[in-house]
């Protein structure tokens, strides 16, 4: 348990400790770098039965994963009189401050409400009634509403009821009151965050990569539900996104293109810190001489948000004028990912390409994926601050990545920039790299100087240190060059023996 004072209670979803991938990289350097915080770890799962697959350092002391999917959590007998009617009363203002601005009902108030059930054990069950489904219908099919028009269906409105009620199932979440809730992705990983500023005071600090509402927009574009079932959860996603901006204590976006969304989105200006992610230059060290054979290499994960299509078409391109070029792809398929990776597959094969691909999978010893390149890709559609372009950088890799997220603040004028999902115009800067070593090898050069410039791992730890120390109403650290044995602040200690090891 934590020695006192404020701690630090880290809310995911989808990612660390379960999964690997740059958020989870994150998650481990902030844990790592700060020995002296105790963290909790409060993990959004799909079962609650997903294994950690990263090493837990000693400061967490505790690993809580919560289940969005499973048994209907809490108290199963249903509400009865005075107790159901005020549910179904705060439900549909909840519903109308999602799907009628005109009608209004703040959206705020509503998931106060509604988490105050959760945290009694009775909001899952409740959500599972005749009453509660016959609120959302009746909203669906008033006549002002453009969603009438699409005539719901009873079958849209239990799907419907069924996703949002596993989307509120975090509100049920308590994390200790004398900790910092930091939430590392918008979202839902910020309803445990909400509930306790609300309920307890807890402070609330939020961190956003990828921008959360656009990829959820991105998603839903290929779900199966219907119109009527995506208009309500991409609502819900929005007012959820826009409440998590507004009543976040501090936000600390990774990048200036997230800190513009955010600001759209309702966050106040005062209240956003860019902090840049870094990587450690001596882990990720010049690379080194070429590989013999011209190759292209990409790290990451095989997921549909990297837009491998983008890439491997790209690559045929690149090999119907450069033969001898080869693809080395290195990353490992997260759970439920196989048939992706059968797609990009069977793009391969169609494209004649597939016996110049090497499916490398996840490596331990990412710089040495970088090392074997002689260009460094990244073709996603999404991204935040990606640590596979800082790291390709670092290792003195020339790149070229999709113009998404963060991308051109991290490469500035040490790599190519193009479009997303334009396979040839991302070929043809490949292959003019390809075909100038010189240039290649100064844009190498520029690019790990930029890294060691700006995007340290000690930069980007030292930030949230601050920020905790802020946060936990700690007064800021002193710069002083104090021998760690004599600090009896275990902030200060941690602080201080970071700086001294470089």
């Amino acid at each position: 348990m934590p020695s006192g004072g404020r701690h630090v209670t880290m809310l995911t979803e989808g990612t660390y400790p379960h999964v690997h991938g740059g958020v989870s990289t994150w998650c481990d350097q902030l844990v790592r770098g700060m020995p002296e915080v105790d963290f909790n770890i409060v993990a959004l799962t799909g079962t609650g039965r997903e294994p950690v697959t990263w090493e837990l350092p000693p400061n967490v002391y505790r690993h809580w994963a919560f289940p969005l999917w499973g048994p209907v959590p809490g108290r199963r007998w249903p509400l009865r009189g005075r107790e159901r009617r005020r549910l179904i009363e705060v439900y549909e203002r909840f519903l109308l401050s999602v799907l009628d601005p005109s009608a209004g009902c703040d959206f705020g108030e509503g998931l106060d409400e509604l988490a105050e059930f959760a945290r009694a054990g009775r909001l899952s069950a409740a959500m599972r009634s005749e009453s509660v489904l016959r609120t959302l219908t009746c909203i669906w099919t008033m006549p002002h509403l453009e969603i009438s028009a699409s005539q719901p269906t009873v079958h849209d409105a239990l799907t419907a009821t069924d996703l949002l009620e596993h989307a509120l199932r975090p509100l049920a979440a308590r994390i200790p009151d004398d900790s910092i809730a930091h939430a590392v992705s918008a979202g839902l990983a910020t309803l445990p965050a909400l509930a306790a500023q609300r309920f307890e005071g807890v402070p609330f600090l939020l961190t956003e990569h990828g921008i959360y509402l656009r990829e959820r927009y991105l998603g839903y574009r290929v779900a199966a539900q219907r119109a009527p079932v995506k208009a309500l959860m991409l609502g819900f996603y929005r007012e959820l996104n826009s409440l998590g901006y507004r009543r976040a204590d501090l936000i600390t976006p990774c990048n200036q293109y997230n800190r513009r969304w955010e600001e759209r989105g309702g966050a106040p200006s005062g209240r956003i810190r860019t902090v840049y992610n870094g990587v450690d230059p001596h882990a990720f060290p010049q690379a080194g001489p070429e590989p013999d054979v011209p190759t292209i290499s990409w790290a990451g994960r095989i997921d549909p948000i990297k837009d491998l299509e983008t890439l491997i078409r790209a690559y045929a391109i690149v090999r119907a004028e450069l033969p001898a070029v080869r693809l080395r792809l290195f990353g490992g398929v997260p759970a439920g990912g196989e048939a992706y990776r059968t797609v990009l597959e069977k793009l391969a094969a169609d494209l004649g390409v597939m016996d110049g691909i090497a499916w490398e999978g996840r490596v331990s010893d990412v710089a040495r994926a970088y090392a074997s390149g002689s260009v460094v890709l990244l073709s996603s559609i999404s991204e935040g601050f990606p640590f596979s372009l800082i790291e390709a950088m670092s290792c003195g890799r020339a790149t070229v990545s999709t113009d998404v997220g963060g991308v051109r603040e991290a490469v500035g004028d040490t790599g190519l920039v193009v479009p997303p999902r334009e396979p040839a115009v991302m070929a043809e800067a490949t292959l003019g790299l390809l075909r100038d070593e010189a240039r290649r090898a100064e844009l190498g050069r520029l690019a790990r100087q930029r890294v060691i410039d700006r995007f340290t791992l000690r930069r980007s730890v030292d930030g949230f240190r601050r920020i905790y120390r802020e946060l936990a109403g700690l007064p800021e650290h002193p710069d002083s060059r104090v021998v760690t044995g004599a600090l009896s602040d275990p902030w200060q200690q941690g602080h201080t023996a970071e700086r001294a090891l470089g």
